[in-house]
């Protein structure tokens, strides 16, 4: 079993938990009980409850359905922006490549994490504030990887032959260049997901992003970090759903580009 395939296996099992918890334990991530604070992992409750009372298990998968569900808006967004960008400046060239070399790098001298506590603060507790501020600055990656790849193929003698044949760019694209593109793209895209994952838990465990009782890992952390004591296997689960999406998007990631 290589690297990649144990990456999809914890992927899939996050997935699992994420999505089917709300079918198998339906219980409100955010009702209160607090004859149940901290009480521990029991066969009603899997997971035990947090210091309110809450249920972990809802509220576990509900914030993993909020981080997955946000770094795939995110992934796409900015993979569509990435890859029309900077197919539109290796294809045309001139000014057009010029304007968005220079635009992509001005956007990378801004701190992603700085742009997205600026669209919290214009919409806070809101998740498109982080789907806005995370799509403003992770496009530039994919975009440098679309250009450099596509314009290399450009040069291929069958793009040329397909150009001068009277071919579309839409033929070009999906028959000549998309084949080339996406292979060199696949870990990027892993490791974008991976990247806003951690940018949503970093924010909000210095509590700049989601405002309790949404459930969110970061949050999570900060909420029980003071009970880390009293109930360390409840600190533990937010931080481990954390690490194991991390590891497995990084080896999924690794094996790719490898």
């Amino acid at each position: 079993m290589t690297a990649s395939h144990v990456g999809a296996a914890l992927l899939i099992a996050v997935l699992a938990f994420a999505f089917g918890v709300p079918l198998l334990h339906p219980a409100d991530p955010v009702a209160q009980s607090l004859m149940q604070s901290l009480a521990p992992p029991s066969a009603e409750n899997w997971l035990g409850h947090d210091h309110l009372g809450r249920s972990m298990t809802a509220r576990l998968a509900s914030a993993l359905r909020l981080s997955l569900g946000l770094a795939a808006a995110t992934l796409v967004t900015t993979a569509i922006i990435g890859v029309a960008l900077g197919t539109l400046a290796s294809w045309r060239g001139g000014w057009i490549d010029r304007g968005l070399t220079l635009l992509a790098d001005s956007v990378v001298a801004l701190p992603a994490l700085l742009v997205v506590l600026i669209a919290g603060i214009i919409l806070p507790n809101q998740p498109l504030a982080f789907w806005a501020g995370l799509s403003a600055t992770l496009w530039i990656e994919i975009f440098r990887l679309t250009r450099a790849t596509i314009r290399a193929r450009l040069a291929a003698p069958a793009v040329a032959a397909a150009r001068l044949l009277g071919f579309g760019p839409l033929y070009i694209f999906r028959v000549h260049l998309w084949p080339e593109l996406a292979p060199v793209l696949r870990a990027t895209f892993a490791l974008t997901f991976a990247a806003v994952v951690m940018g949503i838990a970093a924010l909000g465990f210095v509590s700049v992003g989601m405002r309790a009782p949404t459930p969110e890992l970061g949050l999570m952390m900060v909420e029980l970090l003071p009970y880390w004591r009293e109930a360390p296997w409840a600190l533990a689960q937010p931080v481990a759903a954390t690490l194991i999406t991390l590891l497995a998007l990084t080896l999924v990631a690794g094996e790719t580009r490898a």
